[in-house]
């Protein structure tokens, strides 16, 4: 068996591949349900209802994706130059701790700052600290040749031990009852509720509006060509003119200040404190919904939705008829691998000899 690259993409291969992809899904879905002895269709219902079907529902999973489109768009813009970011966690903590060292920890040090001044430097801290965590491995890659996956994946579990070292050491709250908690953001820093009564912030709109952006800067600038240009064949772009060190420098400074801002707005928008949790694996999922969305800034809106409503839902299910709630994690996977699988095919085709 081997795998042919076709010459011409068919519009039936495009409009068969995703309807391929969801009936993979819900059949690895199916087998999972009935074997934990639950019945099907109260079990999807149930799922759907949990995720999307009120107006708190609604709020859960638009409070859960928003971490998730800007770690999705992080990965999005490293892997579209194959700088392959699994960084993302770390540098969502960095920013997250960043953000709360600015906004949280200058109080009666003689640099009192009002907050409107105050809430962008927060902002730009949480990026500059995840841009330089994934600067240096970036640069390894290009200079040394040093496997980037490598490097980020392990700067992830050095930047929580420093997380855990800073929240019981300087940056811990003195009126937590020793627990490992951050001091608190100053209130006018926090961000504010788009629905009243709900968990839903404003930092949605800053994900819906940095997907517009990245969106734009693919389309439109002449650094989105560059990048564009440097994942499709990195010694062909600089054979053609493409500084290839400048962008791969300027990828890593947007994708790492991406995540960055994920922890900062997390800390505004949700939890006004850091915690060794406050992130159940964003910058991981982060990558899964960037895979989902082919890539695309646009589509990372609607795969964080999907991803965050399924997550959400699994509680409510779980809840009523016992499936364990790592279902969830299966559809999300299975869906990945059978998007991949089915982009794939709609490129190649299988030869058997």
């Amino acid at each position: 068996m081997r795998l042919e690259r076709r010459h011409a993409i068919s519009r039936t291969a495009l409009l068969v591949a995703p309807v391929g992809a969801i009936a993979f899904t819900l059949l690895v879905s199916t087998l999972l349900v009935l074997w934990a002895g639950a019945p099907v269709g109260r079990t999807y219902a149930l799922l759907l209802k949990g995720g999307f079907g009120s107006v708190f529902a609604w709020s859960e999973t638009l409070t859960r994706a928003i971490p998730l489109v800007l770690t999705g768009l992080s990965a999005t813009v490293a892997f579209k130059a194959r700088v392959f970011n699994i960084g993302a966690e770390g540098q969502l903590y960095a920013g997250a701790l960043a953000a709360v060292a600015v906004g949280g920890m200058h109080g009666g040090s003689g640099f009192d700052l009002p907050a409107w001044l105050l809430f962008p430097l927060m902002m730009l801290a949480a990026a500059i600290a995840g841009a330089l965590l994934l600067l240096g491995p970036a640069l390894m890659k290009n200079k040394l040749g040093v496997d980037e996956v490598v490097t980020t994946l392990l700067i992830n579990f050095i930047v929580l031990l420093g997380v855990s070292a800073m929240l019981d050491g300087p940056m811990k709250d003195p009126t937590a009852m020793g627990w490992p908690q951050s001091v608190s953001l100053q209130s006018e820093l926090e961000l504010d509720k788009l629905i009243a009564q709900t968990r839903v912030h404003t930092g949605l709109l800053w994900a819906a509006s940095l997907a517009v952006i990245v969106w734009a800067l693919f389309k439109y600038t002449v650094i989105g060509f560059d990048i564009r240009a440097v994942g499709a064949n990195a010694r062909a772009a600089a054979f053609a003119g493409v500084p290839v060190t400048r962008t791969v420098v300027l990828v890593a400074l947007i994708s790492g200040a991406l995540a960055g801002l994920a922890g900062a707005i997390e800390v505004a928008g949700r939890t006004s404190y850091v915690t060794l949790d406050i992130s159940p694996g964003y910058g991981y999922s982060g990558i899964v919904i960037a895979m989902l969305a082919g890539l695309n800034p646009l589509g990372v809106l609607a795969a964080a939705i999907f991803v965050a409503g399924v997550l959400v839902g699994a509680d409510t299910m779980s809840r009523a008829i016992g499936v364990p709630t790592y279902i969830a994690d299966v559809i999300v996977a299975a869906s990945l691998i059978a998007v991949l699988v089915a982009t794939l095919l709609t490129q190649y085709r299988v030869r058997w000899k």
